[in-house]
């Protein structure tokens, strides 16, 4: 019997926000799934792509409580047409307050198992929150994975998923599932890839690495170095170059992209990838 998987996709309404939720609910066709299609709105948050007048009146946000359910209620009837799986229903939420909050609240609430967001609507639509609300979701959202997907991207039923790593710090069966899972669903191949300095392993990383091949035991799955080159430039070439469907990393702190949000690493793993991200927890 199939477990029913609940998708917290978040959207400002734009195109690039309905490719991510298309892209979710190609990626999990064969899964039984709920679709909680969310939109945040506060009187300093815009439903489009201007910025807002800065009302902060009971009938500006009962304006904005209503707009968004109409645009939500659109997103879901259009996403309904496009689909037409069985297998998926969808929910629509519409909640005042900030993004990271509201988000966090929601995956206690419904128990998500996956959040999904565009990599650049949510900055484009909201330019009045600091830096991007990509960047902010991965940072603090914790509870569950993380899928971003780029600008544009269309989507191919994935075949080869990058999986960078320093081997630093020990692996956890756990916060691999999801990787391991959506490499099931597809039959896709997990590219681990180290990108250093030195090829030489110390015994802690090497034994890291033993770990991490029995994890993936369950998965076609292969090791790669490479070396002369800056993280983030190997990571997006060694992904172009391969024609790889997806990047994924554990975001956790101390562990390889523990200081990620803070170098311009997060600019090409965030921003300018051509392939989802998907990040762990």
């Amino acid at each position: 019997m199939k477990i029913m998987k609940n998708i917290l996709v978040a959207t400002y309404f734009s195109n690039n926000a309905y490719r991510a939720l298309f892209d979710a609910v190609k990626l999990l066709a064969s899964q039984l799934c709920t679709f909680y299609l969310f939109n945040v709105y506060d009187k300093l948050a815009p439903l489009q792509a201007k910025k807002p007048k800065l009302l902060g009146s009971k009938k500006r946000l009962e304006e904005l409580y209503l707009k968004s359910k109409e645009r939500l209620t659109e997103t879901s009837h259009r996403i309904v047409m496009d689909n037409e799986n069985p297998l998926h229903r969808f929910k629509t939420l519409s909640e005042k307050g900030m993004l990271t909050t509201i988000i966090s609240k929601i995956i206690s609430e419904k128990q998500i198992d996956l959040v999904v967001m565009g990599n650049k609507d949510l900055t484009k639509a909201a330019d009045i929150f600091f830096g991007s609300n990509t960047i902010r979701v991965l940072k603090r959202i914790n509870g569950c994975p993380v899928l971003t997907v780029p600008e544009d991207v269309r989507f191919s039923t994935p075949q080869e998923i990058v999986f960078p790593t320093d081997y630093k710090s020990a692996f956890k069966c756990q916060e691999l599932s999801y990787l391991i899972e959506v490499a099931k669903i597809h039959d896709d191949t997990t590219r681990v890839l180290y990108v250093a300095k030195n090829l030489d392993l110390n015994d802690n990383q090497e034994s890291n690495k033993q770990l991490l091949d029995d994890i993936l035991e369950s998965v076609d799955h292969g090791f790669h170095t490479l070396t002369e080159i800056d993280v983030s430039d190997g990571i997006t070439s060694f992904a172009e170059n391969r024609n790889s469907d997806m990047i994924s990393f554990i975001n956790r702190k101390h562990f390889f992209f523990g200081s990620v949000f803070f170098k311009p690493l997060v600019k090409e793993i965030g921003y300018d990838t051509t392939v989802p991200v998907l990040a762990l927890h």
